[in-house]
C-alpha cells in the first residue's frame, strides 16, 4: 500500500511542490511549524532513512541544503530548522522550515491544517519556487 506521500508524488493527492527531479521531491507540508515548512522526501517509498541507499540520502539532504539556503533568503530569517522525525508518515523525509527561534522545533505547535491560511501557503511556495527557480510542479525553469 503506498504512503501519503507517494500518493503526493504520483499526483493522486494534490501537494504544493517547490522541488522535482527523479530521485527527491519537496512540497509543503499542510501542517507547517512556520508558512514555508517543507518536507523533502525522497522517490523510492523507504520507512527509516538509516534504510535509504546512500547516495539517495546524499541527494535528499543536498536538495535540503538548496531549499534551507533559499528559505533564509525568501524569508529573511537567520536559520533554516532540519528535523528528522519519520514516526507520522512510513516514508522517509526531512522537515525543513524558515525560524528565527527553537519555539518553531516543537511540534505541538504546528498550524492545524484546517487552520492555515491557505493564501499564505500559496505565498511561501510561490517564494519558495521562486528562491529555487522552479515552476509549479517544482521542475527548473
Amino acid at each position: 500500500m503506498s504512503t501519503v506521500f507517494t500518493k503526493i508524488i504520483q499526483g493522486e493527492l494534490p501537494g504544493r511542490f517547490i522541488y522535482r527531479s527523479e530521485d527527491v521531491v519537496a512540497f509543503l507540508t499542510i501542517e507547517p511549524l512556520t508558512y514555508g515548512h517543507t518536507l523533502v522526501v525522497p522517490v523510492a517509498e523507504v520507512d527509516r532513512w538509516t534504510d535509504l541507499d546512500p547516495h539517495v540520502w546524499a541527494r535528499v539532504n543536498e536538495v535540503a541544503h538548496a531549499i534551507g539556503n533559499a528559505m533564509i533568503d525568501a524569508f529573511n530569517v537567520p536559520r533554516a530548522g532540519y528535523i528528522i522525525a519519520g514516526f507520522d508518515v512510513p516514508h522517509t523525509h526531512i522537515h525543513i522550515f524558515p525560524t528565527a527561534t527553537m519555539r518553531d522545533y516543537n511540534f505541538a505547535n504546528v498550524i492545524p491544517m484546517n487552520e492555515t491560511d491557505q493564501s499564505r501557503m500559496d505565498a511561501a511556495a510561490a517564494k519558495l519556487r521562486t528562491a529555487l527557480g522552479t515552476d509549479e510542479l517544482g521542475n527548473p525553469l
